[in-house]
């Protein structure tokens, strides 16, 4: 199994057909909006996004494996459901841990926003 290409299918086919069979099933996950255990409440954090955002795209810029390390530079985007249909970014990284059995145990994104940025996002145009 080569979980980096398995990874980049994945990033370049988000948030559609996502490969669970890689993360253990008590893969912790945590990002800036939630934490929890399991790969069924991942699965239903995908589903949540196939459902309210539009438009989703996952653009992975940069992918490395250091031992039973990846990190994975990315950037999010999507439509909100808005009357206005506010395009959203937030830049970030995952660090995702492998286990013994090569099945990833941990999953941590980062943004290189905050939360209140991201908000702002839907209600102030991006000014260029």
């Amino acid at each position: 199994m080569d979980i980096l290409q398995i990874l980049k299918d994945d990033y370049q086919r988000f948030p559609d057909e996502q490969t669970y069979s890689i993360y253990a099933e008590d893969v912790y996950f945590k990002d800036p909006t939630s934490e929890f255990r399991g790969v069924d409440r991942y699965q239903k954090t995908i589903a949540f996004i196939q459902t309210w955002f539009r438009h989703c795209r996952m653009d992975l810029h940069h992918i490395e494996q250091t031992g039973d390390i990846i990190r994975t530079d990315w950037t999010l985007s999507w439509q909100t459901p808005l009357p206005w249909n506010p395009r959203i970014t937030i830049p970030g990284w995952s660090e995702l841990t492998l286990d013994a059995d090569g099945l990833i145990a941990s999953h941590v994104d980062y943004w290189q926003c905050s939360r209140l940025d991201v908000l702002k996002q839907h209600f102030l145009p991006k000014t260029r």
